[in-house]
């Protein structure tokens, strides 16, 4: 059985046995956390931890993707350091011998963006959603200082470096055949939320818009009723054939609806009910969520998602 057709057979049992938080390092020779692997012809993606950024990890906590052409690499991500851009660029080299034309920064965080200085440094393009840039000016001092504090050593030569190129809501552009459709589908995780469609394909780099292994967090200000509404009318049209999600193993739509949009669903029906029956702030933190206990990072996601859709809803 081929490697593609072993990934295949996961993909379609839905399993999301492949992931695990406590793993430190899949591939302790490079600063990746794992090996890049084909996950269709022509488009790899270095699939970092479930869990939080760590110096074990270098910050590779979600998925380092690209797509080789006959006229050149797109590359989703940045990286959270130089040195991990870095890595990454030589596992591209053993790949091929195509150059990076473009790096594609799926929102504003600091694993998508602070690699962006070795990208630049070489004379490759940096694209980004007006508001992922936006965003990642605005605290870039601070998200730096947060790298460094974990990665220690591994951060030197990293510095803050915004993308030369900006979208509102699509960017579109064919390489070596290739037809790449840059989406801005609407609010979802992070301001600026980017989408890699590949129509011919039918893959999408759906980015933090889609989770599954482990528990997607809400952040403060987050509209997950526009999160879901952005699901429905902008994602589920695309009826991809295969995912790759910002964190966690290349899946299906299935896979990553039941624990992105059915999550958002579900939690927003309890935090409902909750509110229906009086409740307040301190209750909201212990509403069930036993369904999704399986999922890495739910111990340390659950109640704060629940605190801030009861912040969200008790407004709506």
């Amino acid at each position: 059985m081929t490697r593609f057709a072993v990934w295949a057979a996961a993909m379609a049992l839905g399993t999301a046995a492949l992931a695990s938080e406590d793993i430190a390092d899949q591939y302790p020779q490079s600063e990746l956390y794992s090996k890049p692997v084909e996950v269709i012809p022509h488009v790899f993606s270095a699939i970092g931890a479930t869990a939080p950024p760590t110096y074990e990890n270098s910050g590779h906590n979600n998925n380092l993707s690209f797509v080789v052409t006959d006229e050149g690499v797109v590359v989703v991500n940045g990286g959270a350091s130089v040195r991990l851009a870095k890595a990454l660029h030589d596992e591209i080299k053993a790949v091929t011998d195509q150059p990076v034309k473009l790096v594609i920064n799926e929102n504003g965080q600091g694993h998508a963006m602070l690699g962006n200085a070795y990208w630049m440094d070489l004379g490759v393009d940096v694209l980004a959603h007006v508001d992922a840039i936006e965003a990642f000016t605005s605290e870039a001092d601070f998200i730096l200082q947060g790298m460094e504090r974990y990665n220690r050593d591994k951060a030197e030569g990293t510095r803050t470096v915004t993308p030369n190129l900006s979208f509102e809501d699509e960017y579109k552009f064919t390489l070596g055949g290739v037809e790449f459709h840059v989406m801005y589908m609407g609010p979802s995780h992070d301001p600026g939320d980017a989408q890699v469609w590949l129509p011919q394909w039918g893959m999408l780099i759906a980015g933090d818009i889609a989770f599954h292994e482990r528990m997607l967090p809400i952040f403060e200000g987050i509209c997950t009723s526009c999160w879901i509404e952005t699901w429905d009318e902008k994602l589920e049209p695309l009826a991809p054939t295969y995912v790759i999600p910002g964190h966690g193993h290349p899946t299906n739509l299935a896979q990553v609806r039941r624990y992105t949009r059915d999550y958002l669903v579900d939690l927003r029906e309890k935090i409902g009910a909750h509110i229906d029956e009086g409740g307040d702030l301190a209750g909201a933190y212990y509403v069930d969520q036993e369904r999704w206990k399986t999922l890495d990072t739910f111990e340390e996601l659950a109640t704060k998602n629940a605190g801030r859709v009861f912040e969200e809803m008790e407004w709506e």
